[in-house]
């Protein structure tokens, strides 16, 4: 996959292409039937694809108070891309140009233009262009003076629902990771560079990974069984805790994460923390020696969990 930031990292056209647009946020079951079915086209009229997204994403832009959470940052949705073998990532930087763009120009400059768009796999709920004025009826309405195929994406349902980020986000929320595993095919996660804390767990009998979070990818906060990726050649388990630990009047939010049955100086590696199950909320206690208590039980029980999970 060759990752295209902008237009102007794109040396020349491509000479032909099967396209898709989205923001394809988690990169969820959804979106790969979507990308699926654009290789599909693409296999059939020999065509290399390309897939378009935003950065940052249009809503985050226009109402950034009201963006909702990000099931995944910008370099774990490459990552995750990455791994669906498409031929070319083109991300355009939404700006006040991109927003203000009509659809007409959109189609003209960066469908037609830069990139030959032979085929368009596009949903029905797209819209583009200032104002919203493009949609999938005006792709159709305007394919052959295009010169372009115009395909509806197609649509995954599981238990009579469409799969959604926003879906997968609320059942994230309300602690449901199993079910937000199988819409996203794959466990939730979050991950980062292994940084210098406060060394509070150490202090409690409980040393921790401790990892900074932006605010963007942070959908919940608590106490929860996790596997850990990236530090050794098999999957570790661990209790992590997403929050502020407002025993000692954090600010930052952070993820902590104690590895069972692991002792080793892993500062400034990259990891991969997948959340299986939630303990509890996260709490504030009265003093350190009520939260070791509680750390205690918290890895009883993320222990019990992995158990029954064998």
């Amino acid at each position: 996959m060759k990752l295209i930031r902008g237009l102007y990292n794109l040396r020349q056209p491509i000479p032909a292409s099967a396209v898709t647009i989205g923001n394809f946020d988690g990169v969820h079951r959804g979106h790969q039937l979507v990308i699926s079915q654009l290789k599909q086209v693409a296999a059939r009229t020999s065509l290399p694809t390309v897939v378009i997204i935003f950065e940052p994403q249009p809503i985050e832009y226009f109402a950034p108070d009201k963006a909702p959470k990000r099931l995944a940052r910008f370099r774990e949705k490459i990552a995750y891309l990455k791994t669906q073998r498409i031929d070319y990532l083109l991300c355009l930087h939404f700006d006040q140009k991109l927003a203000t763009q009509s659809a007409e120009d959109f189609v003209q400059q960066i469908l037609i233009h830069s990139l030959n768009t032979k085929h368009l796999v596009i949903g029905d709920d797209f819209h583009f262009g200032k104002n919203r004025q493009g949609n999938f009826q005006f792709l159709k309405d305007n394919a052959e003076r295009y010169g372009f195929m115009v395909d509806e994406t197609e649509t995954l349902m599981i238990d009579g629902e469409r799969v959604s980020s926003t879906r997968i986000r609320e059942n994230i929320q309300q602690g449901n990771f199993e079910k937000a595993a199988e819409l996203l095919g794959r466990p939730y996660s979050l991950s980062g560079r292994i940084a210098h804390g406060q060394k509070l767990g150490r202090k409690l009998g409980y040393p921790t990974i401790n990892i900074k979070m932006g605010d963007k990818t942070l959908i919940v906060k608590g106490i929860f069984a996790v596997h850990v990726k990236g530090l050794d050649n098999r999957v570790l388990e661990g209790v992590a805790s997403i929050g502020t630990r407002p025993t000692v009047n954090g600010v930052d939010t952070i993820l902590e994460v104690y590895i069972l049955d692991f002792d080793r100086d892993v500062y400034g590696y990259s990891v991969e923390v997948h959340f299986l199950h939630k303990i509890r909320d996260e709490e504030k206690f009265d003093s350190l020696e009520e939260l070791a208590a509680h750390i205690a039980q918290d890895t009883e029980n993320a222990k019990s969990y992995f158990k029954r999970d064998k």
